[in-house]
């Protein structure tokens, strides 16, 4: 038999699978989660890019601009560490505004500003506080009064009137209902606007 026989006669050598590579961009989160999952540093690093902004301008609105970067950091502690549990109950981002939130809430706690919101059934319409682009100061005097806020009610103003996002995403984050999350958005629009009219800023 001659050699290129012998060689033809030879079983494929078996190659090792290669590991799953990530693609420059991902289709879904549920392909960005199961990369994340195999510990693909990439995936974890477009994650990160993808809800960084998002994660530090909530912390930032809840907990005051000194705070804001340690609050983010924790939130993407958490984010990394629960991704194996991360079942998928809600959607990707609706999972890491809980954890913004819950994280912004408990720094307050910790440092013993946390307050208490109370729940309101009452729902006539209060609208938005004013658009800051519409007034050059007024920007300033929104973070200002922002701070002046309980930080629940920074936590709905933030998640409604800035994100846009909807009552029932909202009820979901703060996991409450669909009405008292809607009492909140009252009573903090109301509570925004009293203190808008303190420092200058025209009804």
């Amino acid at each position: 038999m001659t050699e290129t026989a012998v060689a033809d006669s030879l079983p494929s050598p078996v190659l090792a699978e290669p590991r799953p590579r990530v693609p420059a961009v991902l289709a879904d989160d549920a392909q960005l989660i199961a990369a994340c999952r195999r510990g693909e540093a990439r995936a974890m690093e477009m994650l990160y890019h993808q809800y960084k902004r998002r994660v530090f301008g909530m912390a930032h609105r809840i907990v005051g601009p000194n705070d804001a970067e340690e609050v983010a950091q924790e939130v993407f502690v958490r984010v990394y560490r629960g991704l194996a549990a991360f079942r998928g109950d809600s959607a990707l981002s609706t999972w890491i505004y809980r954890l913004t939130v819950n994280a912004a809430l408990s720094y307050l706690a910790r440092r013993g500003r946390r307050q208490e919101i109370p729940v309101d059934d009452s729902l006539s319409e209060v609208a938005a506080p004013p658009i800051a682009e519409r007034d050059p100061g007024l920007a300033a005097r929104i973070e200002t009064a922002l701070g002046q806020l309980p930080a629940g009610y920074r936590a709905i103003l933030v998640l409604h009137d800035v994100e846009g996002l909807s009552h029932e995403e909202c009820a979901e984050i703060l996991e409450c209902r669909v009405g008292t999350c809607k009492s909140q958005l009252h009573k903090a629009r109301a509570r925004m606007r009293e203190i808008l009219g303190t420092i200058g800023v025209s009804r």
